[in-house]
């Protein structure tokens, strides 16, 4: 099972036919972000889900008490790069607003079931992060 920078070498380098399908089959694209503070790009494969064009993420960190820093990297700035299998396109990342969240939230947990544990273990509001093709 490949996993964090490991699994981004494999997949930009085969176009995703290695790491796109993922534990329990969960489909998996790369996100890069600008660091916050050094301002040098990260990519993170992450599970994601979809809602019309659109491609969801869910900023679990397993249910940690803090968001991951890819998150807030794309908090301090939206404009990222996405990898889904061999697609390579520029994106604005938005946080799902309480009205969205609902809808989303239940399309992720039918691809990865774990994020409803992962909300327990926290007291924050693990958000769903919103892709749009720029």
């Amino acid at each position: 099972m490949l996993f964090g920078k490991e699994h981004v070498d494999r997949y930009v380098a085969t176009n995703g036919e290695e790491g796109h399908n993922w534990v329990r089959g969960a489909p998996v694209l790369i996100l890069t972000t600008t660091g916050r503070r050094s301002g040098e790009t990260r990519s993170t494969p992450l599970i994601y889900g979809r809602s019309g064009d659109d491609y969801l993420v869910v900023g679990s960190k397993g249910g940690a008490p803090t968001p991951p820093a890819w998150y807030l990297n794309l908090q301090a700035n939206p404009d990222v790069s996405v990898q889904v299998k061999a697609d390579r396109f520029a994106a604005r990342a938005r946080t799902a607003s309480k009205q969205e969240k609902p809808e989303l939230w239940k399309i992720m947990t039918s691809i990865w079931p774990d994020y409803d544990e992962y909300q327990t273990k926290t007291e924050r509001e693990i958000p769903v992060i919103i892709l749009e093709r720029a």
